[in-house]
């Protein structure tokens, strides 16, 4: 799968596309730090991308993701495979840089020539990864890379934006996740295309394990077709008295058969569904006459996304002369709304919290931008922040959606 995307006069460096570490070491160095032609290195990339299949693991700290990395490099090492990491590191409170550096915990796979490992900062973004986590992948895809394996900083249940980058997303569940896996809860658990019990050697392994194959079967049948999410068992770990590398190959059969069915490039796919996502925020908006009247507009919106300004005219003043609270709640409504019927589906707000953190006037615009932090097949939640144009930040709000299955077009 190649030629994605629009094309470009620039040329990515022929070292790269070589798969000279040195070449993509300075290239991923010129994204992280922003530099001048970043945005154009990205966009040559883009009729090369398409061949390396992205596993993304994820899973809660120490559920054992780094262990079962480096045992699975080994065994795509066995295979003849060149394989890329992205692993994302806590930042440091003092540096802002990655914790753990370049991953010494991988072992003696940080030094094969066919491995290349780069640890990144999360630097506080939301969702497991960091702002550059895409096009770093999008560097080793091109640098030709057969697998690139992402691994996220320790997520919750909320921290689903590996489901944007990976074709195969592997969730690992450490043995005794607690109140029978939390089956019916919404979020990470649901992202899964293989469910994975670590540590499988210890105790509570295997109820864990039939709480999630419980789990799975507790959900809508799947259409004919669809891919059925296996749960596997696996000990990574070499810890005395503990077998090692118990159903590593099981593991890597599924992700290559899962790569069969799903293809790869799905970040890349996915952006046709953002385009189509920004216009669906701007019609949505553009049509509602209750954002209208109250001087409302729709900057850009995107999958989860949407950012809308108002500048404050005299009567969204209330009795102080400071703005009313009604109007800031109608601004980050607006952004709520727009955000969660941004895919499509019909999004109905069930619930809504507000804070008020400082007075704003009449003449100051403000902006209200929304974000998705989780979705699952019937509800969704968004945080809304309402800032004034210096940044400082006017009001939180979070809202929840019922998601009744009906579509807007």
């Amino acid at each position: 799968m190649s030629g994605h995307g629009p094309a470009t006069d620039a040329l990515p460096p022929a070292g790269l596309l070589r798969g000279e570490r040195r070449a993509v070491a300075r290239a991923i160095s010129r994204i992280e730090q922003g530099a001048p032609d970043a945005a154009a290195l990205t966009a040559a990339l883009v009729p090369h991308l398409g061949r390396a299949h992205v596993i993304g693991i994820t899973g809660a700290p120490g559920a054992g993701k780094s262990t079962l990395v480096h045992a699975l490099l080994g065994e795509l090492l066995a295979r003849g495979q060149r394989i890329g990491v992205v692993a994302v590191d806590p930042s440091s409170p003092v540096t802002g840089g990655a914790v753990l550096g370049d991953r010494v915990r991988m072992g003696e796979h940080g030094a094969h020539p066919q491995v290349f490992i780069r640890s990144v900062a999360s630097r506080g973004h939301p969702g497991g990864l960091s702002p550059t986590t895409r096009a770093i992948v999008d560097v080793l895809d091109a640098a030709g890379f057969d697998t690139v394996i992402v691994e996220t900083v320790g997520a919750g249940q909320s921290e689903v934006e590996i489901l944007r980058v990976a074709d195969t997303r592997i969730v690992v569940c450490p043995p005794g996740l607690g109140d029978e896996v939390q089956a019916s809860k919404a979020g990470i658990l649901e992202i899964a295309d293989l469910l994975v019990v670590s540590k499988a050697d210890l105790p509570g392994a295997e109820a864990t394990a039939r709480d999630l194959r419980e789990m799975l079967q507790l959900r809508t049948k799947p259409p004919a077709g669809a891919w059925k999410v296996p749960v596997l068992s696996v000990s990574a770990g070499a810890a005395p008295g503990r077998a090692a590398h118990q159903g590593l190959a099981a593991l890597v059969e599924a992700t290559l058969e899962h790569a069969r069915h799903a293809g790869h490039g799905r970040r890349l796919h996915a952006d046709a569904r953002t385009a189509a996502a920004s216009a669906r925020v701007l019609r949505l908006a553009a049509s509602d006459p209750f954002v209208a009247a109250n001087g409302i507009t729709c900057v850009r919106g995107g999958p989860g996304q949407a950012e809308v300004r108002m500048t404050l005219r005299p009567d969204h003043l209330n009795f102080n002369g400071t703005c009313h609270g009604g109007a800031i709640f109608t601004l980050a409504d607006t952004a709520f709304g727009l955000a969660a019927n941004s895919h499509g589906a019909v999004a109905a707000g069930i619930d809504a919290h507000i804070t008020y953190q400082q007075a704003v006037g009449a003449g100051e615009t403000l902006s209200a931008q929304a974000r998705e932090v989780s979705r699952s097949r019937r509800l969704a939640v968004y945080r809304v922040d309402v800032t004034r144009e210096d940044g400082r930040v006017v009001s939180s709000f979070t809202g929840t959606v019922y998601l009744n299955g009906e579509q807007h077009e």
